[in-house]
């Protein structure tokens, strides 16, 4: 049958996984670092991929494609929840997992350092968590935004110092809280007056998805503000700004 269909332009795919992310049907994967269209008969043509690429890379055309399956749908996606589970499982078990495997790291502080005043909380806001906060709450007008993992601030020193003073602090962690960012920080971005967004996030693979759900509540707001994304190693040192 003749339809609309999502086709994907290779050339101007970067492989951020922006359009995997957004698709609710599991219709496109990640090939050899590109964007995919796995079935036709698992894409609804409803184009919740659209407006999440940054480059524009996907649009709609009309060509023979199969008609689309949901029974076919739902048994794929079953099949990629069991399938990630158990590579989670056998990964992490084996220590090849980057954000669970076990290190120690041996620090010596100098002892000016130890002897510091007890620094003074930067913190703004409660509640702090992305999942618990209002997306209407006082503290998001006309203010500078912080969305960090919350495992970052345990593992750079000076967090508050450097990341926390003059911004309204969230935090989440997309591996353990298993939900979808993006809606509810699109909603927090759109509502208020943000001036500018600042994303922290470990080097860990996991800690990806707060970094795309920040890009896609961005793009999702149509609005232009300023932001930035820091990287930290595990050690808690900032690899890239």
């Amino acid at each position: 049958m003749i339809r609309k269909i999502i086709h994907i332009d290779e050339d101007r795919c970067d492989g951020c996984g922006l359009c995997a992310s957004a698709c609710h049907e599991g219709a496109i994967g990640m090939v050899d670092g590109r964007a995919r269209l796995l079935r036709d008969d698992y894409c609804d043509g409803l184009g919740n991929c659209l407006p999440a690429c940054p480059r524009g890379a996907i649009t709609f055309i009309e060509r023979e494609a199969a008609e689309y399956d949901e029974a076919a749908v739902q048994k794929h996606l079953a099949g990629v929840k069991e399938k990630t589970s158990h590579q989670e499982n056998r990964d992490c078990h084996q220590g090849g997992c980057p954000g669970s495997k076990a290190q120690l790291f041996v620090r010596q502080a100098p002892a000016a350092a130890m002897e510091m005043e007890e620094a003074v909380s930067q913190l703004r806001q409660w509640p702090v968590q992305i999942k618990l906060v209002a997306v209407n709450a006082p503290c998001f007008e006309n203010t500078n935004l912080l969305v960090s993992a919350d495992c970052a601030a345990y593992a750079h020193g000076n967090f508050h110092k450097t990341f926390m003073r003059n911004r309204v602090t969230l935090i989440g962690c997309p591996k353990l809280d298993e939900v979808d960012y993006g809606e509810k920080l699109t909603e927090i971005i759109k509502r208020n007056n943000i001036r500018s967004v600042t994303v922290v996030r470990m080097e860990v693979p996991c800690c990806a998805g707060i970094e795309n759900a920040v890009k896609t509540a961005l793009q999702n707001s149509g609005k232009m503000i300023p932001w930035r994304v820091v990287t930290l190693s595990r050690e808690g040192e900032i690899l890239e700004d």
